[in-house]
């Protein structure tokens, strides 16, 4: 199959200047430290939210709508927009980008719905993955075997074949996260998996309010309206949060949503 040209994806819609205002990193030329370090940034800057999902007024997954809501508007998304709009800003900043689709949970009956990267530079190969539930702060080179320290979690990727596999280590061993393969994909490929994602009963994300923000060495995450917050040292707390405080818990995640939406989501809990 041939490669997508980058006029395929849109990226010329990108602002790149505005991207990389948003994500606090200046503009840099293709390398593997640089890779490294604007995967971070973006990561740390945009939070992962569904929160559109589950107000009824999704944008889509077109660069131009996502750029809007993540960089206009300074909102979250889930993997689609972040994974497009990263595949964009690396492309304008002159890395070679393959966008590719993983099985979550492919020990499982995971669905085929989440979005990596393959970005190629310095002669190596990476797997970007900035829309993994605020889970991947760096990437991770493409080579069987290797481990990375992602914000105090240890990382794998293994492979078979044309198949890699993304697993964290936990207490009972290592847990695979998603798995993908070398076929490329096209923009429909990702507007399917949205539609799936964003409006079948069984998905995760068309029924409750997702937001995920990982730091060093913590994980935090709501998940309808419990908060819980995970430490590298294998700490764990968890809480109900309340209607009322619904708004002040978004914002210290980076979501900030208008009244009338913070009214919507306490009515549909």
């Amino acid at each position: 199959m041939a490669r997508m040209t980058s006029t395929e994806w849109s990226t010329e819609l990108l602002d790149l200047d505005a991207y990389l205002r948003r994500i606090a990193h200046p503009r840099v030329g293709p390398s593997a430290e640089n890779l490294r370090s604007l995967h971070a940034a973006h990561v740390r800057a945009i939070p992962f939210e569904n929160a559109d999902v589950i107000l009824g007024t999704h944008p889509g997954v077109g660069l131009d709508a996502i750029q809007a809501k993540l960089v206009g508007r300074q909102r979250g998304g889930y993997c689609y927009e972040h994974a497009l709009l990263f595949a964009a800003a690396l492309e304008r900043l002159g890395f070679e980008v393959e966008r590719r689709m993983a099985r979550v949970q492919p020990h499982r009956s995971g669905p085929r719905t989440h979005m990596v990267l393959l970005v190629r530079v310095d002669g190596q190969e990476f797997q970007a993955d900035v829309g993994f539930g605020a889970g991947v702060l760096y990437p991770m080179p493409l080579k069987d075997g290797v481990v990375v320290d992602q914000a105090g979690w240890e990382h794998q990727l293994t492979s078979d074949g044309e198949l890699w596999t993304l697993s964290k280590r936990t207490a009972d061993g290592w847990v695979p996260l998603h798995a993908s393969s070398a076929e490329p994909q096209r923009l429909i490929d990702y507007e399917v998996a949205h539609h799936y994602v964003a409006t079948h009963p069984h998905s995760p994300f068309s029924t409750k309010l997702v937001v995920m923000r990982l730091s060093d060495g913590v994980s935090r995450r709501l998940v309808g309206d419990e908060l819980t917050t995970e430490y590298a040292d294998g700490r764990t707390e968890s809480r109900q949060v309340s209607r009322n405080e619904l708004g002040t818990v978004l914002a210290d995640l980076d979501v900030i949503l208008t009244d009338e939406e913070l009214a919507q989501l306490g009515n549909q809990r």
